[in-house]
């Protein structure tokens, strides 16, 4: 199984050292929304504000980054 790695991308720069194992692009892709849900309702909270362009950066084991995940793409803001 393919080992996915997720780069935080916000106030401060997370590199993912570990990564995940998953079956393929799309399983990381759902997971990388999942970690910009969390992340973005951390922040929320703790700080009161949201920034819609951080994001997270989905590499494969070589390297090479497969797809980006925004902040903006992963919630839906309301009026």
């Amino acid at each position: 199984m393919p080992r996915f790695y997720f780069h935080l991308y916000n106030d401060v720069d997370a590199p993912d050292q570990e990564g995940v194992e998953l079956p393929d692009l799309t399983s990381a892709r759902g997971h990388a929304v999942q970690e910009a849900r969390v992340t973005f309702a951390e922040t929320a909270k703790a700080e009161g504000r949201v920034v819609l362009h951080h994001r997270i950066d989905i590499e494969d084991e070589q390297g090479t980054v497969l797809a980006t995940v925004h902040f903006h793409d992963a919630v839906k803001v309301e009026d």
